[in-house]
């Protein structure tokens, strides 16, 4: 076993975009199995540039875990020396199928037997959850690397983006110890937008509320309409017509006994009696 690095430096990672969109590809190819691979790149300082990576091919999987052959180290070789003859593997990468992003002990066996210099990292991304998280040398422990960048130096996939030799990077920090960054505007701008489309949504939603008890109203002719403190609707015509013709009767019989008072549009009858019409006897 190779002794770890004496160094109590915190080491950097620059990786291109690229590099980790290969990688997630890779991963998301066997999502019950772990895949592997190297990556190459180039140390400057305590920066480690990770440059381009190698998948593994004939490593040996074990479902929870995987190792590098000697027929996974040959392939890895073959390419490294046709492809980056002068560059260096500066870590390795595997993924984790649904077990989230951390080193096993079988992986921490694998960085400090085979990837034991001061600034090779083990990068570790879990296609399930689409998380990834790098790992590097703190001293003699092997601890999660905040420092990470992302550089778009080279075309992302089928982007069309040039290499101007200017390079943007974007800086990815430990979770744990990450810290939202936002200007004073943006929690006032994005309450306005949850406002504004609180608004649409309810306007909306009364609209067709009002639109779904207007239509049971008639659009023309009488109608009888009961009418509740939470709903409205029309009485069907036949018990409509039932129903006056009870209230008919009902008044009037009351009439007849004196028990209904006569309507108040109704003239009054002159007090006439038999025999004449202007209110004298006959």
């Amino acid at each position: 076993m190779k002794k770890a690095p004496n160094t109590t430096a915190a080491v950097r990672v620059l990786m291109e975009a690229e590099v980790s969109r290969q990688v997630r590809q890779h991963g998301r190819s066997s999502m019950k199995a772990e895949v592997c691979g190297v990556l190459i790149g180039r140390e400057e300082g305590h920066t480690t540039i990770i440059e381009a990576c190698i998948a593994g091919a004939n490593a040996a999987q074990g479902g929870a875990h995987v190792t590098f052959t000697q027929d996974t180290w040959e392939h890895i070789y073959q390419i490294k020396d046709q492809k980056y003859p002068e560059a260096r593997i500066v870590g390795w990468y595997h993924s984790h199928p649904g077990f989230g992003v951390f080193l096993s002990d079988h992986d921490l066996f694998i960085h400090k037997n085979f990837f034991s210099s001061p600034q090779q990292v083990a990068w570790v991304y879990d296609p399930h959850s689409d998380e990834e998280g790098c790992f590097g040398w703190l001293g003699e422990r092997i601890e999660r690397v905040d420092d990470v960048s992302f550089r778009f130096k080279q075309p992302v996939g089928e982007s069309l983006m040039s290499d101007a030799g200017d390079v943007a990077s974007v800086k990815v920090s430990n979770p744990r110890t990450e810290e939202k960054d936002e200007g004073s505007w943006m929690p006032f701008l994005r309450d306005a937008a949850l406002a504004v489309a609180f608004f649409v949504v309810g306007a909306v939603a009364a609209f067709f509320f009002i639109s779904s008890r207007a239509h049971l109203l008639p659009r023309g002719g009488p109608a009888l309409v009961y009418v509740d403190q939470e709903h409205i609707a029309i009485v069907p015509p036949d018990l409509a017509n039932h129903i006056l013709i009870m209230l008919k009767a009902q008044v009037d019989g009351q009439m007849k006994a004196g028990q209904f008072p006569p309507s108040a549009t109704q003239p009054a009858q002159p007090n006439v009696e038999q025999g004449g019409t202007d209110g004298r006897k006959k």
